[in-house]
């Protein structure tokens, strides 16, 4: 079986080689000693508009100059039938050489049953028809919430920007417009990075633009200031009175109190706790064991106050969700606007639903949890991301260090002579009085 890289060696040693393909082979022939007709970049640059150069070292590859664009192409036949293949415009990522490998891996896809054209479409593709298709193909493969992100994404922001220009195209500084006009949404500007990365990505394997060109390598992301709001305990004491004024004057729905009550009591993910059903939860375990999640599969444990919080839930029949929505069958969508009513009674504007798990975190650390623990309760699945609350378990060591410190220095303080009491007056326990 011939490769790219043995043709290209080949048709390096001693000259220019032709390759000729059949239905279902490659043939290397004799030298081709015409070297005037040779495709070369100085041939390149004295183009005009409408003019055609072929190859002199590999049939069928060309280029032709329309206007001010240089287009590289293969002409080939596959099945029998006559193919134009167009491979790029010149310019980054096609050069001459990389135009020519590029043919040469079309002619043995030939060899290997690939049609040509399909393989080579990228060139005529613009970015908004490739993202049409990437989402079409690729988006059953993501998670509902993250297709929608996906969708959105494009539509608001990749199409708009980059949908006219062509795959082929080098598109690092439109991409890098593209991000830095984002600026006053950096959140947004990297996820939009990341998602049209992801698409050329696929585009990539796919063959729709050639591989080891992604533009958005050499773009810098924003920092990820993740915002850090732990509630205190007297905090907590105001939600909760909040919570209870609301849930005796009826002023709130009860799946509403209920849902921000277990979001307190878990530390789950606000999604988690909406669309959890009564079939995920164990009784007899005191688990919630949902069959997907953010990080797949995942447990979630409950202590005696989160179980009496599902239990004091009515179950609504027709309706398999704890968490009832406004539509029959149908979970809560909505909890941001109880939220801020509930937030605004305890006069914690700037809490947001996300901070309860944080809190459950620092309650947590503060309790003495070591990090690998804290990350089983949150149900993290990375390290890096139970990282965040590193400081917060150094605080019931710092305590005790401040404990043993003081201890220590009470027993190392001056003594009165014949009294074994300490400057305070205080028995000392420690060290233990040596009698000669």
């Amino acid at each position: 079986m011939i490769t790219i890289s043995d043709v290209a060696a080949f048709s390096s040693e001693s000259g220019s080689y032709v390759v000729a393909t059949g239905y279902d082979s490659i043939t290397v022939l004799k030298p081709v000693m015409d070297v005037a007709n040779r495709l070369n970049r100085n041939a390149l640059k004295k183009m005009h508009p409408g003019e055609t150069l072929w190859d002199g070292e590999l049939k069928g590859f060309g280029a032709r100059r329309q206007k001010d664009a240089v287009t590289f192409f293969l002409k080939c036949r596959f099945r029998g039938r006559q193919r134009w293949c167009t491979i790029g415009r010149l310019g980054s990522p096609w050069t001459l050489d990389t135009a020519r490998r590029e043919a040469l891996r079309l002619l043995l896809g030939i060899a290997d049953g690939e049609d040509p054209v399909r393989a080579s479409r990228g060139a005529d593709t613009t970015v908004k028809e490739a993202v049409e298709q990437f989402l079409k193909e690729h988006g059953p493969k993501l998670k509902p919430r993250t297709l929608v992100e996906y969708k959105r994404l494009c539509e608001q922001v990749i199409i708009p920007k980059l949908g006219k220009l062509h795959l082929d195209e080098d598109m690092q500084r439109e991409v890098g417009r593209l991000h830095a006009g984002l600026s006053s949404t950096p959140r947004k500007a990297n996820l939009a990075l990341m998602v049209f990365s992801s698409f050329i990505g696929w585009a990539e394997k796919n063959r729709l633009r050639p591989e080891g060109q992604n533009p958005c390598r050499g773009v810098a992301k924003y920092r990820d200031a993740k915002r850090e709001r732990y509630l205190s305990a007297e905090e907590l004491g105001r939600i909760g009175t909040a919570l209870a004024k609301r849930e005796a004057a009826r002023t709130e729905g009860p799946f509403s109190i209920a849902a921000v009550r277990l979001l307190i009591l878990t530390g789950a993910r606000l999604q988690e706790i909406l669309t959890l059903k009564w079939s995920y939860v164990d009784v007899a375990r005191g688990q919630l064991r949902l069959p997907d999640s953010k990080t797949g599969a995942k447990v979630i444990r409950l202590s005696a106050a989160a179980q009496a919080v599902l239990r004091a839930i009515p179950h609504m029949s027709k309706n398999d969700y704890v968490i009832v929505g406004d539509k029959e069958g149908q979970h809560l969508v909505n909890l941001q606007k109880p939220w801020r009513r509930i937030r605004k009674d305890a006069k914690l504007s700037d809490v947001r639903l996300h901070d309860l798990r944080h809190s459950y975190a620092s309650v947590a650390a503060e309790l003495g949890g070591s990090l690998p623990m804290i990350g089983k309760l949150l149900g993290h699945s990375q390290s890096q991301t139970t990282a965040r609350y590193a400081h917060l378990a150094d605080d019931p060591i710092n305590r005790l260090n401040e404990e043993i410190g003081e201890q220590i220095t009470a027993a190392l303080s001056p003594k009165r002579v014949g009294s074994d009491n300490g400057p305070s007056g205080d028995k000392q326990r420690w060290p233990a009085k040596v009698t000669p």
